[in-house]
């Protein structure tokens, strides 16, 4: 086919004057692989399909995805001499520790005269207050209306914070002087497609790049907040937001001002189903809160040490997450089993005459089995999660308690490390369960 004519095939398909092209086989569709794979992935996105003769593909159906993926290795190849050099010397930069930031849009760093980066006082400010406001109990929602309220500008230079930039900021290791490099990576040479590196290539990770605006200790602790309390509501503006329970209906308290309008007002805390459930759990003060608080925590600090020797007796088996790793392995292979066999039938489908609804009922048996086990391996992989969160959560829970001598006032950041919520009883007794599973 003449060239000219093929892109003038092209150009009517992507106008809408043409939803289907048959061709008879791959190697007739283009010049190369590279022109195929490209003009193949332009038209799927328009949804305009191309079918291969010969190989008996559709682009638009699911085995289709398999040949984009095939003819997608083929192509790095032949691109590779265009873009393997910028790649290699990215990855050797990345390799020697070297650490690229787009400084335009980091808050709180600017480029340094060796390249590094270095603390732009003035924004390390905002980037203190926003991890400050989290810390006293917001949600990532409720620092954002917090800083847009207060005028602060967004790292991309923005009035309006969103919840998403204020997470970006307290996940990013930079904060605390370090820096993990390679976090994405090009997955595709001709589109330039970019994806999060899950372990596909090597990261770096540098500690102690340069000077810190949080300290590494804070930040680690903000790392197991996010983890542990993102369930709570997006408007959650309160250290007790999503830390006292209703012992008669399990649901939260939440805050109620009383007389608000005279100089008698005060906020209380009382059950959010209170008049729903007819809850007979009483309401409490801020102050009677932090009261019962500080005499829990008094109560552990005496006897902290026992604590941290139960903590190391059980901390090998309590925690290890070796046995459904193995589970998860095994898995795992099984899922690659299925995957060749899927690609297995795609080829020979390609290839021999074969009757087309046996073929795509053993295909779609196949393709449940995967997403069967699939299902099962993401579930292990949940589990081993939540063990390495209660982990850190009960270490750091035995250093901070080790660390802080006894509460003569209340503290916000104890009362975030230290609780992990309370039970409010029908009696007005608030029972404290701490991070390491203990009840005061």
């Amino acid at each position: 086919m003449d060239r000219v004519e093929f892109k003038a095939m092209i150009n009517d398909a992507l106008d809408g004057k043409i939803d289907l092209i048959i061709t008879k086989s791959v190697s007739r569709f283009a010049r190369n692989t590279v022109d195929t794979l490209t003009t193949v992935r332009k038209l799927k996105e328009e949804n305009i399909e191309v079918w291969f003769e010969k190989e008996n593909i559709q682009t638009l159906d699911s085995k289709g995805e398999l040949l984009i993926t095939i003819m997608s290795s083929l192509a790095q190849e032949e691109s590779r001499s265009i873009s393997e050099n910028c790649t290699w010397g990215q990855r050797k930069r990345f390799a020697d520790g070297k650490v690229t930031v787009p400084f335009s849009r980091f808050l709180g760093y600017d480029r340094g005269e060796d390249g590094n980066l270095i603390i732009n006082p003035e924004e390390a400010k905002s980037v203190k207050l926003l991890y400050a406001l989290f810390l006293e109990g917001r949600s990532c929602y409720g620092v954002a209306k917090e800083l847009t309220a207060r005028g602060i500008k967004t790292p991309g230079g923005k009035d309006k914070w969103s919840a998403q930039s204020v997470k970006s900021i307290l996940t990013n290791e930079k904060y605390k002087g370090d820096a993990l490099l390679q976090k994405s990576f090009t997955v595709d040479f001709l589109t330039k497609k970019k994806k999060k590196n899950e372990g596909e290539i090597p990261q770096y990770y540098v500690k102690n790049n340069h000077e810190a605006i949080i300290e590494p200790e804070t930040w680690d602790f903000v790392q197991t907040l996010l983890e542990h309390d993102y369930r709570k509501s997006k408007n959650s503006v309160s250290i007790f937001s999503g830390k006292l329970k209703c012992e008669d209906c399990g649901d939260w308290y939440g805050s109620k001002v009383w007389h608000s309008t005279s100089k008698y007002k005060r906020t209380i805390w009382q059950c959010n189903s209170k008049f729903k459930e007819k809850c007979q759990t009483p309401h409490f003060t801020e102050d009677e809160i932090k009261d019962a608080f500080m005499n829990a925590v008094n109560i552990l600090m005496k006897e902290r040490e026992q604590i941290q020797a139960n903590f190391q007796a059980i901390e090998t088996i309590a925690y290890s997450t070796k046995e459904l790793e193995i589970e998860r392995d095994k898995l795992y292979a099984e899922m690659e089993s299925i995957s060749n066999l899927m690609e297995h039938a795609i080829q020979n489908n390609a290839r021999v005459a074969l009757d087309q609804e046996k073929y795509n009922q053993e295909f779609d048996e196949m393709t449940e089995r995967f997403n069967g086990v699939k299902k099962k391996c993401d579930a292990i992989n949940e589990k081993i999660e939540d063990k390495k969160t209660r982990h850190i959560q009960a270490g750091r829970f035995i250093k901070t308690l080790l660390s802080e001598d006894e509460m003569a006032t209340f503290s916000p950041l104890l009362w975030q490390s230290l609780l992990d919520y309370a039970k409010v009883s029908r009696n007005g007794k608030l029972i404290f369960i701490f991070r390491n599973g203990m009840e005061i």
